[in-house]
């Protein structure tokens, strides 16, 4: 179940990859006006476009995050917090890492806009790694003590 859930959301993100590959690189689309549009971006680095062409020590923080989720991730009971935490960061990580290993930068498509502030493009698999992120403080925070990891 756990696999396949990892793979679900590998597949889905790099589907929306595909398409915005094959369909964005002739123009933005836009979805919600002057809030939400898709945008083709080739980004070299991380988050916010920072650490620009550093691939090595993408692969090595990728590997150790890989690495330590898979340590953890069988020992949480199924389903908790801690659980959906962590299949959505490995699968996010995952996601992004295959684009670098394949293309050597991530493609990033999903732009929002708000009044005069834009904020960072970003791919489905960012949003696994922000939203599994948040899942884990949540879980640390509200339940001090009592998590799994």
């Amino acid at each position: 179940m756990t696999l396949g859930l990892i793979f679900l959301f590998i597949i889905l993100d790099q589907l929306t990859k595909y398409y915005a590959s094959t369909t964005l690189v002739y123009g933005d689309k836009v979805l919600i006006e002057n809030f939400l549009r898709l945008s083709y971006l080739e980004n070299r680095g991380a988050a916010f476009g920072i650490l620009q062409e550093k691939q090595v020590l993408f692969i090595l923080v990728t590997a150790l995050v890989v690495g330590v989720i898979c340590y953890y991730l069988p020992k949480l009971e199924k389903f908790s917090w801690n659980y959906w935490a962590l299949v959505l960061i490995l699968s996010g990580t995952l996601g992004n890492f295959i684009d670098r290993i394949r293309l050597g930068y991530v493609i990033d498509f999903i732009s929002f806009r708000f009044k005069n502030y834009h904020f960072a493009v970003f791919n489905l698999a960012d949003a696994c790694i922000v939203l599994g992120s948040i899942l884990l403080c949540l879980d640390i925070l509200f339940h001090e003590g009592e998590t799994e990891l």
